[in-house]
């Protein structure tokens, strides 16, 4: 058997090029592999020597000739075809091992290989006679079968072939995405004309959204993201909703720790059913868990904070959580957590990385957006009222805002003394999910601040949070009504603010 090596990441190349000579193939090698082959003493010839042609451009020629590619891509059950190679003294390959320069590391033209794709994608199309490799995690499982059998078997080329148009399609991904980031920025659109997507598994999940599905987590090829740092210490195996929801409460405890100390977060069906600010983790936990204790049974909890061991036993004395998240935990709390609370997935994980665009498929298709962001910050919103917030209640205004851009629309959400106290959403209209709100907080809203994440339509949807006792409220803006609702609220003495910037989420 007759063999090309002509690899970037030489990682295993050298043990797997001595094995190969030792079970009798013949191996052709090109560039920086031939010379780390030639340092190692393992025998090879030369592309050069095969090709008579000596590499050109600083190497950006070396393997683009008939002599490897027509050795690769011969059908060897084509009578014409083994013909030809006769004719021309070219010998057959039988197998191409090959990975590409490392474009989406360092994004630049001498990173757009050439060669090296079109090696690989002859392998890969010559799969019945040809095997390819572009993984060093697959070189024991060649060795083992080449030992065993002499070749690879057909199942193998296969999965190998399969494996290298997912490599040469990912990493034309990268390199269409890298030209968009080329674009002036003045003139760039946020929505490029195509979208590259290859994606690779990486976590099995315990089930889908229900457990006759399947589920999994993916990633882009090439890159890594928050969840892939994050630490299981303890708990049962995780599943499409965990992931899903943890993601909602990570992200939205994260929205909220410059508002206070200490930030807790409780979130089920990805949507918040509790959070609060507080000087002290412990007591930021009571308070959201307080928010809604119904709901949070079986919810997430994200904390903003190492985790103590007087907090675990604190939270294994509440109504369990499915998930617990935190950037840290003392052992002892881990060793309290585990067990006490067996079946309770308890994560250790990093800051959130930023996202990307947002996709959401829907049938034969997919719906792309620009990821969420604030688009606006306190110094752009405007006191549209006679009366203005207070400095105090200037923080449950901000609480209530970032908390209610994280809830299903249409959403209300009151706060008071940095506790979000009632939270509704995923209502078909504006009145409802304030109803909603001010039974949750039970009385606890007085002085504090209602969001809503649209403006109010009537003046009824400001009315239903004023009865709850609240001092101050901010909405977008934007109907044709605000004026009627800005004079509701002068009517009711409270503080209104105006975001000019829509929330909803669906």
């Amino acid at each position: 058997m007759r063999v090309l090596l002509s690899v970037y990441d030489k990682t295993g190349v050298v043990d797997l090029a001595r094995e190969l000579v030792a079970l009798g193939h013949t191996l052709v090698s090109s560039g920086g592999t031939a010379r780390a082959l030639t340092e190692e003493g393992v025998q090879h010839q030369t592309v050069e020597s095969v090709t008579a042609a000596p590499e050109m451009l600083g190497g950006r020629v070396k393997t683009l000739h008939p002599n490897i590619h027509g050795g690769i891509l011969a059908d060897r059950s084509n009578p014409a075809h083994v013909a030809q190679l006769a004719e021309r003294g070219i010998e057959p390959i039988d197998l191409v091992v090959c990975n590409l320069y490392p474009f989406s590391a360092n994004p630049s033209i001498e990173l757009i290989d050439v060669g090296g794709p079109t090696m690989v994608r002859a392998a890969a199309k010559n799969f019945a006679h040809v095997g390819v490799v572009v993984d060093p995690a697959d070189y024991p499982v060649v060795l083992d079968e080449l030992r065993q059998r002499g070749e690879l078997s057909t199942p193998t080329r296969r999965r190998l072939a399969r494996a290298a148009f997912a490599h040469t399609a990912a990493y034309d991904g990268a390199i269409a995405t890298w030209f968009d980031s080329l674009e002036d920025v003045e003139a760039k659109d946020p929505l490029p004309p195509t979208i590259h997507l290859s994606l690779e598994k990486a976590q099995v999940l315990r089930y889908g959204e229900n457990p006759h599905q399947a589920g999994a987590r993916y990633r882009e090829v090439g890159q890594r993201t928050w969840w892939d740092d994050v630490v299981q210490h303890s708990g049962m195996a995780l599943s499409y909703l965990n992931l899903y929801d943890a993601d909602a409460a990570w992200q939205l405890v994260h929205q909220l720790a410059d508002l206070g100390p200490s930030a807790a977060v409780v979130v089920k069906h990805a949507n918040p059913c509790g959070a609060a600010v507080a000087d002290d983790l412990l007591t930021a936990y009571d308070r959201a868990f307080e928010c809604d204790p119904m709901s949070a049974f079986g919810g997430i909890v994200a904390l903003s904070g190492v985790v103590t061991e007087s907090l675990a036993h604190h939270l294994v004395a509440n109504p369990k959580a499915d998930v617990l998240i935190a950037p840290g935990y003392e052992d002892v709390a881990l060793e309290v957590l585990a067990s006490k609370r067996k079946n309770m997935r308890v994560l250790t994980a990093p800051v959130p990385t930023a996202a990307g665009l947002h996709l959401r498929q829907i049938s034969g298709g997919w719906l792309v957006q620009e990821p969420y962001r604030f688009a606006t910050a306190r110094f752009d919103w405007r006191i549209a009222t006679v009366v203005a917030p207070t400095e105090g209640q200037w923080r449950d205004i901000e609480l209530a805002w970032r908390v209610c851009a994280a809830v299903k629309s249409n959403a209300i959400v009151l706060a008071e003394g940095g506790v979000a106290v009632g939270i509704g959403g995923g209502q078909q209209n504006r009145v409802t999910p304030g109803e909603l709100a001010v039974q949750r907080a039970a009385g606890r809203a007085k002085g504090g601040a209602a969001a809503s994440d649209a403006y109010f339509p009537f003046r009824d949807g400001l009315d239903a949070v004023v009865a709850a006792g609240v001092a101050a409220v901010i909405q977008p803006g934007g109907s044709v009504n605000d004026h009627k609702v800005i004079a509701a609220a002068d009517e009711h003495g409270i503080a209104m603010v105006l975001t000019g910037e829509r929330q909803f989420q669906h």
